[in-house]
């Protein structure tokens, strides 16, 4: 939320009658009809009632409207047509192309930085989570003050040096949303501080932390439930899980690891938003194996893909900024059961061909009993089990041993203690140097 006072005509609110409009660049990779697609799920998402969309070529950007004259009026006739009082575009506009739009449009417009705030802004559960929306909704919200203030009659006037009326006010709401964000940010700093502590206990424990991403919608949620036996929400919604969820679950040969559920991702993120959840994706920079679910019903599945890798990359997680450590990679390629037999046949085939796949629906279950095999594999990776004896009086040995590897099993025998851990070949070697 805004710190000044709005118009009353400058909020989204459920049920609002709308139409969604994308601007074909031709540039993009997406097929446009999957992009209109996704963004009537945006905006369903917040309730909005999506009464037509539409798509225009956009061969030059006009820098006053984004479209041209003439697919403005069609923009306007549209909405009039479907009396729309909203209209969607799913392109990211600049405050003045905004502002014109509403004028020629005779309606609210929206562009697709702000419809994925407003989400966001509703699906924010914890503190931390509001925190971060409030944030990147604010830095968003500063460029358009001068939009926002269309009642300047209503507004204390300036002196003539100070550039006219209304100039006062909207310094001062400047400095309020200043002020705000800096508040915010040492909120988010302590937040993030805690959470590191926490991250820093979780990494001397042995158990490995596998993060689940993925696409907005991909199925992560519904995975996550099936991995876990939890009941994390998971609806056919962009953006249903917007802050992280933990959750410990067992894996084949594997006693304990902590699986990680995160915001989906989307073409396009807003820039603010990037910053904004860097904090929220740092359990996936952290991370030991990351899943990428991939909704490979979808017809954009592999611009999808490439999305979320590109932003793992930014995040820098992947790729040239990632440091040393790169966690590995397994691609759960989920929505089996959406697939024709056909279809299906061929992506079961290929998938078979890569070690880093596994095909899967969530929904039935099918396949994941396999994915969890490649998990367990992946992380046991480099590790093997040990039959070691131990004194019984040897407390420092087995207090090593539970922090720098996996104890599987004790069993006390008279005078001696055995023990059944898992250790990397780095590990074990450190502890044979602490036995000689």
């Amino acid at each position: 939320m805004s710190v000044f006072e709005r118009d009353s005509d400058d909020e989204v609110t459920r049920g609002a009658r709308a139409i969604v409009v994308h601007g074909d660049m031709r540039a993009d990779r997406r097929d446009v009809d999957a992009r209109l697609e996704e963004a009537r799920g945006l905006a369903l998402a917040i309730g909005i009632d999506v009464r037509a969309s539409q798509s225009f070529r956009v061969r030059e950007k006009r820098p006053a409207t984004l479209f041209g004259s003439g697919q403005v009026d069609s923009i306007a006739a549209l909405a009039m047509d479907h009396e729309a009082e909203l209209v969607i575009v799913d392109n990211a506009l600049t405050p003045v192309q905004q502002s014109n739009l509403e004028k020629g449009t005779k309606a609210k417009v929206i562009d697709r930085t702000g419809l994925i705030l407003e989400i966001f802004g509703e699906r924010a559960a914890t503190n931390e989570g509001r925190l971060q929306v409030e944030l990147a909704h604010l830095d968003y919200q500063a460029g358009r003050l001068v939009r926002s203030w269309t009642h300047l009659e209503r507004q204390r006037g300036g002196f003539g040096f100070l550039g006219g009326p209304g100039e006062t006010q909207i310094e001062a709401d400047r400095r309020m949303i200043r002020d705000r964000m800096a508040k915010i940010r040492r909120e988010l700093d302590q937040v993030t501080r805690t959470r590191g502590l926490h991250r820093a206990r979780r990494q001397k424990a042995p158990w490995p932390v596998i993060a689940l991403v993925g696409y907005t919608n991909a199925g992560k949620s519904t995975l996550f439930n099936r991995l876990t036996g939890s009941d994390v929400m998971a609806e056919d919604l962009l953006f249903a899980t917007l802050d992280p969820t933990m959750r410990q679950i067992a894996l084949p040969g594997l006693d304990k690891a902590i699986l990680s559920d995160t915001v989906g991702f989307v073409s396009d993120l807003p820039t603010q938003l990037i910053a904004a959840f860097r904090a929220t994706l740092e359990e996936v920079m952290s991370a030991d194996l990351i899943v990428h679910v991939r909704d490979v019903a979808h017809p954009d599945t592999e611009a999808q893909r490439a999305d979320v890798l590109e932003v793992l990359a930014e995040l820098g997680v992947i790729g040239e900024a990632a440091d040393t450590r790169q966690p590995p990679i397994i691609e759960a390629w989920n929505k089996l059961d959406l697939l024709d037999s056909e279809t299906a046949a061929h992506a079961r085939e290929v998938a078979a061909r890569q070690d880093n796949v596994a095909l899967v629906s969530a929904m039935t279950g099918e396949g994941v009993a396999s994915l969890q095999r490649r998990m367990s594999d992946s992380l046991t990776a480099g590790s093997t089990v040990y039959h070691l004896t131990l004194d019984p009086t040897d407390g420092a040995s087995l207090a090593w041993l539970h922090e720098h590897g996996e104890v599987l099993a004790t069993k006390g025998e008279g005078d001696i203690l055995q023990v059944d851990a898992r250790l990397s070949d780095a590990a074990a070697a450190r502890f044979g140097a602490r036995k000689a």
